[in-house]
């Protein structure tokens, strides 16, 4: 019940606006109706004196003054449709104002109700886990990308294994055909031995003896 009566006191403030401007366009209309009637009287007066003008100035003269007493009314009205129509107007602005300001409170209320607890520290937290866990993804990336499955095997030894192969090979190549390969018989020819003749070596000598004589000769003939 006190809910229902509150609800209607609301409601009878949110249309108390709407029912002043109701109540000021009708007053408004009556004093616009008035005018024109005003108007028409002035014309019709104004009639009359230019009518009798010339033939009877009384009448003229009370027709004119009829004319002034309309006039003033007119002036009157006017100034009063004129106050009318601003009061409606700084009521509609007013109005129109208290709207806009309800419609952004109700636009606050929604911001606030969306954002909830929601502050730059807990975005900027939020954050900072997110990149945690990026990184601790692409490690887990790069650690299962670079795992090795099985024993290491090392390239020195797969070396020698296969030097191991490729003599056992050569040694079941010879018991069964008795022949040395090519290559082996070459690598395997002994070293050429220089053969120079020991006679050669002599003859060399004697003749570096026999040009150190030779030269001796020549000092001693100089001198």
């Amino acid at each position: 019940m006190w809910g229902w009566f509150g609800g209607g006191a609301a409601q009878k403030r949110k249309d108390t606006p709407k029912n002043a401007i109701l109540g000021l366009r009708a007053q408004l209309e009556m004093l616009q109706k008035r005018e024109r009637h005003l108007q028409t009287q002035i014309d019709e007066q104004d009639g009359i004196a230019r009518k009798n003008v010339n033939t009877n100035k009384n009448a003229a003269k009370a027709a004119l003054r009829r004319k002034k007493t309309h006039e003033h009314s007119l002036d009157q009205t006017v100034s009063q449709i004129g106050t009318l129509e601003q009061q409606i107007n700084a009521i509609e602005s007013a109005n129109i104002n208290r709207e806009t300001l309800v419609a952004m409170e109700k636009a606050s209320q929604a911001m606030a109700q969306i954002h909830g607890k929601l502050t730059p520290e807990k975005v900027d937290e939020t954050m900072e886990k997110l990149r945690e866990h990026n990184a601790m993804s692409e490690e887990i990336v790069a650690a299962m990308t670079n795992a090795t499955i099985g024993d290491y095997v090392d390239d020195v030894d797969l070396e020698e294994e296969l030097e191991q192969l490729q003599q056992e090979q050569l040694d079941e190549q010879m018991l069964t055909t008795g022949n040395v390969p090519v290559s082996d018989a070459v690598h395997k020819m002994p070293t050429p031995v220089n053969t120079e003749p020991q006679s050669s070596k002599k003859q060399a000598v004697e003749e570096d003896d026999e040009e150190a004589e030779l030269r001796k000769l020549q000092a001693e003939m100089a001198m």
